[in-house]
């Protein structure tokens, strides 16, 4: 997996922050959808290459519960997080035992499940 996200990270648009992120979804049945961060000069219209890999998926016809595992790297030898709103949208679609692996440009990771990066989270359940 560590080679996939390096070689995408050559992808990212980033060049207000030179930020760049690769994140690769991983669904269930194996199938395996890739995104980068792209930016833009209006910061609002930016989006985040975690969000990039789960809309690839959605837009092929995937379901929430069809996701199995994320990947994200960053360019950068320290390991990240995700930001909030890719951590809204990981838990609309990933089950909260799922796992978040989070790496940096070595390939060194840290793995969390849903439950563990977002430990206090908004989701459906809230709207009932």
């Amino acid at each position: 997996m560590k080679e996939k996200l390096l070689n995408e990270l050559k992808n990212s648009y980033s060049p207000y922050s030179n930020f760049r992120v690769s994140a690769i979804a991983v669904m269930k049945d194996g199938k395996e959808f890739v995104g980068t961060n792209v930016e833009n000069a209006s910061y609002g219209a930016a989006i985040c290459a975690e969000r990039v890999a789960i809309t690839s998926a959605i837009a092929e016809g995937y379901k929430k519960g069809d996701f199995d595992r994320l990947y994200v790297m960053v360019d950068s030898n320290k390991i990240s997080t995700c930001c909030g709103i890719c951590n809204q949208v990981i838990i609309e679609f990933f089950d909260k035992d799922s796992k978040i692996i989070l790496m940096n440009n070595i390939g060194e990771e840290k793995v969390y499940t849903v439950k563990e990066l977002v430990p206090i989270s908004f989701s459906e359940e809230d709207l009932k």
